[in-house]
């Protein structure tokens, strides 16, 4: 059985830093993706980061790129979102998923983790 578990999540004052993990287990995560996605009270569910566990590429949404940083760590099958000079329109749930298909839409990944908040106060 495939899980997802993040972490990290909570208050910080705009400009600063949090780190997100998300420690998976259940499958072999060689040939997957793996992405951040958040979605704000309101709105859609947008993503906002994704890295192909073989490999290493990473991809972000404009809002984020430059300041925040997907990474991995195999031993651990555990990835990271790194988020610095937060703002407040950051503020949201932030969930993890894997999948093999598109690493932009969230119908490219078949699991997903239970989601941490994130709030950014101004």
């Amino acid at each position: 059985q495939v899980q997802l578990v993040e972490s990290g999540g909570g208050l910080v004052q705009a400009g600063g830093s949090l780190r997100l993990s998300c420690a998976a287990s259940g499958r072999t995560f060689s040939s997957y993706n793996m992405g951040w996605f958040r979605q704000a009270p309101g709105k859609e569910r947008e993503f906002v980061a994704a890295i192909r566990w073989s490999g290493g590429n990473t991809y972000y949404a404009d809002s984020v790129k430059g300041r925040f940083t997907i990474s991995r760590d195999n031993a651990k099958n555990t990835v990271y979102l790194q988020m610095n000079s937060l703002k407040p329109e950051d503020t949201a749930v932030y969930y993890c998923a894997t999948g093999s298909g598109s690493y932009y839409y969230g119908y490219g990944y078949d699991y997903w983790g239970q989601g941490t908040q994130v709030t950014v106060s101004s």
